[in-house]
Formats: C-alpha cells, sequence, structure tokens
C-alpha cells in the first residue's frame, strides 16, 4: 500500500494525501510555522492515529469476549515541548461505555495498550528510505 502526498496549489503548506479506496485527507501545517492550519497537521495524524487504533483494539477485543461495550472515547493530548531533544509525549484518556465492571474496564485499558501502533510508536525501530524519482 502507498499513499501518495502532493502539494495544493491554493494553499502555502497545504497537502493533499491520496490513499486508494478512500476519501482524500487535507493536511496543512500550523501558523506558528507558516501554515494556514486549514486542516489537521503532521502531528495531529500522529496522534489520531494512536487514538483510533488503541479505541479499535479494545472494540474487537470485547467483541471477541462478548463484553457489552457500546463505544469507546479516546483523548490524545500532547506535550511536545522537548521533542527537539527527542522526547514526544502523549497522554491518552481513554473512556469505556458501557454496563461492564471495573475488571473488565481495566482489562480493555491494558488491551489497547498492545494494539499495533502503540506498539510501533514504543517498540519499534523505524527505518525511513528517502530518495528522489
Amino acid at each position: 500500500m502507498s499513499i501518495t502526498i502532493l502539494s495544493e496549489r491554493d494553499g502555502k503548506y497545504r497537502q493533499r494525501a491520496e490513499i486508494a479506496g478512500f476519501e482524500d485527507l487535507m493536511v496543512d501545517a500550523p501558523h506558528i510555522v507558516g501554515g494556514e492550519e486549514t486542516a489537521p497537521d503532521p502531528h495531529d495524524y500522529f496522534d489520531v492515529a494512536l487514538g483510533a487504533c488503541k479505541a479499535i483494539t479494545a472494540r474487537m477485543y470485547a467483541q471477541r469476549k462478548g463484553w457489552p461495550l457500546e463505544g469507546v472515547t479516546v483523548t490524545v493530548a500532547r506535550d511536545e515541548r522537548e521533542e527537539r531533544h527527542g522526547v514526544y509525549r502523549l497522554d491518552v484518556a481513554m473512556r469505556f461505555h458501557g454496563d461492564l465492571t471495573e475488571e473488565q474496564r481495566e482489562r480493555l485499558s491494558e488491551i489497547s495498550n498492545h494494539c499495533p501502533i502503540h506498539r510501533l510508536m514504543t517498540t519499534s525501530n523505524v527505518e525511513i528510505t528517502t530518495r528522489q524519482e
């Protein structure tokens, strides 16, 4: 699978992300770096990936167990103050909706820490090769 990023002609830093089979996503830079903030910035999508993956993982687990999970609310707050020093902090608050026991809620929270994106962000060495075409 590949994703194509195209610069928008009418936006200073605005980009369009094309993913086969889906609606295009827009990406822009924040005002602080000269962007127009017409769309989420790359950090937003990074954080969204984590929150969505945790919610999906919890829902899949609950469904497999037959637990009455009606929905999940995930709030991801970032602290990027030390990002230039290699530290990017994400605080994730999860709320599980439904008639669940405290033990089930704890287990869902624990299971969410094993979602693929959480593991990718915390245990993987990501290798990136950039080339010119």
